[in-house]
């Protein structure tokens, strides 16, 4: 069963690591670590950003989940129409890729699909960021269901099936770090799950001994934000060192936090997140009329999403 506290831990991490990572975007390593020597990091703002401010990473988690509950499930059409909805109310940030795939104008079923045709570059990390809210949707449906939905969720905005792998590697680590098991000890069984065209380069940088410095792609492609992201937990002892670690890294550092704070959340349960980082942390949604969740609101959004197939379940649902 899953754990609530770890899925709010895995929501609320994901959006605190996005907040604390996104002003040091497309910064060199080593820029966290020379503004917060003693490694207590806080949710500073800067770079456009407001102290505590959540990105486009937190803000498609949040119309993903809300999707999810509203529809009863992975309506792949309503959650493209809430993403383009939010694309064009033009916010602050928005990854190229998916700003093409979700305002080209094609359907939702070929609009990837066509801009990877084009483009044949579409191994973003953008699937990975968002991941949050629907691992922890379809943690209670296993391994297969789980990566599965991953899969069609990424396929959305990435026509790369790299992306799609990736993303399903995350939901299965995340589904067993909900049942309060070793996600890191579970990464040879998901990547026996991954496509035999992909597995061999998941697995490398997946590896126990994989470095952010053996990346060959900045960290905004899917693999060495992964890889950081599991790098980060691999090396660290809580949930605030995994998360610094992941920001001095460098370059597209909201999204390697943002990916890193799910995995940690869900390992280390919500109480680890620094309660000093929660009367700011803030996820505006662009589109829906000027709605701003809170720390709050992403606590019961994820306890919504947890116990979502329980109360479907219930004898008293219709």
């Amino acid at each position: 069963m899953t754990d609530i506290d770890r899925a709010v831990g895995a929501v609320l991490g994901s959006a605190a690591g996005d907040a604390l990572g996104a002003p040091f975007e497309f910064g060199l390593p080593g820029v966290f670590r020379e503004r917060f020597p003693d490694g207590v990091g806080e949710l500073c703002g800067g770079g456009g950003w407001d102290p505590g401010e959540a990105t486009d990473d937190t803000q498609m988690a949040v119309l993903l989940g809300e999707s999810l509950l509203e529809r009863g499930g992975l309506d792949l059409p309503d959650v493209f129409d809430r993403f383009r909805r939010w694309a064009a109310a033009d916010p602050k940030d928005i990854g190229l890729q998916t700003e093409q795939v979700l305002l080209g104008g094609d359907p939702w079923d070929l609009a990837a699909a066509r801009h990877f045709q084009v483009n044949t570059h579409a191994a973003g990390n953008g699937s990975l960021m968002r991941a949050a809210t629907s691992a922890v949707y379809f943690a209670a449906r296993g391994r297969t269901e789980t990566m599965d939905a991953a899969r069609r969720i990424a396929a959305l905005t990435h026509g790369d099936g790299a992306a799609w792998e990736g993303t399903a590697v995350l939901h299965e680590l995340v589904r067993v770090a909900l049942l309060g098991e070793d996600p890191l000890a579970a990464l040879p069984a998901a990547l026996a799950e991954v496509d035999p065209a992909h597995r061999d380069r998941w697995a490398t940088a997946l590896a126990p001994d994989w470095h952010p410095d053996d990346a060959t792609e900045f960290n905004g492609a899917v693999w060495p934000c992964l890889g950081s992201a599991v790098w980060a937990l691999r090396t660290t002892r809580s949930f605030e060192e995994a998360l610094a670690a992941a920001v001095d890294l460098g370059g597209d550092t909201d999204t390697v936090a943002a990916v890193t704070g799910t995995l940690a959340g869900a390992v280390y349960g919500s109480a680890a997140v620094p309660a000093r980082w929660l009367p700011v942390l803030h996820v505006p949604l662009p589109g829906f009329g000027g709605r701003v969740l809170r720390a709050d609101d992403l606590r019961d959004l994820a306890r919504a999403l947890a116990t979502a197939d329980q109360e479907r379940r219930s004898p008293a649902w219709p």
